[in-house]
């Protein structure tokens, strides 16, 4: 039995290791096909969600030192989110679905080795997606470039106007 927890913790090891994120969830109250739902909204935005015992996360965290506060969000009937992507996405997804069947709470998470709340799990769900946000990036980069050509193009297309203006009133 040692064995098979040792395997549980040395999978859910491999599961932190690998995400810059780890989301902790209370899932009490969801039914099975609730659930399932979850996971697949979960799965489309590049994340797993997983049902874990709170011991066996409690024991990987401190193994990867992870901040002993997530501990106190270790209780109750929690499942963990992870992914290899953009955590924002994540975040979306179980605010909408926290949203929609009201059972499903965000308890705390870890970014990059650092607690989060679960506020600032909800902050990070209003972000924008990222194509979005390369596109913002990519207009203000491109707004210094833009008014420069329309400034060095101004005096001949004022002399434009201008012959053109003269031309007309010549007629």
């Amino acid at each position: 039995m040692k064995e098979l927890k040792q395997v549980i913790i040395d999978d859910l090891l491999a599961r932190i290791n690998e995400s810059p994120y780890m989301l902790v969830t209370d899932y009490t109250g969801l039914t099975v096909p609730h659930f399932a739902e979850l996971r697949d909204r979960l799965r489309k935005a590049g994340s797993e969600c997983h049902v874990v015992k709170n011991a066996y996360v409690k024991r990987a965290a401190k193994e990867v030192e992870l901040p002993e506060e997530l501990n106190d969000s270790l209780s109750g009937q929690t499942a963990i989110v992870t992914g290899e992507e953009d955590i924002t996405a994540a975040a979306k997804v179980l605010k909408q679905f926290a949203k929609e069947f009201e059972k499903l709470e965000v308890k705390a998470g870890v970014l990059d080795g650092k607690l989060i709340s679960a506020d600032q799990v909800k902050e990070l769900a209003n972000i924008p997606p990222r194509e979005v946000l390369f596109a913002q990036l990519l207009g203000v980069i491109q707004a210094p470039a833009t008014k420069l050509a329309q400034l060095l193009n101004e005096p001949g297309a004022k002399t434009a106007r201008l012959m053109n203006a003269y031309s007309e009133k010549s007629e």
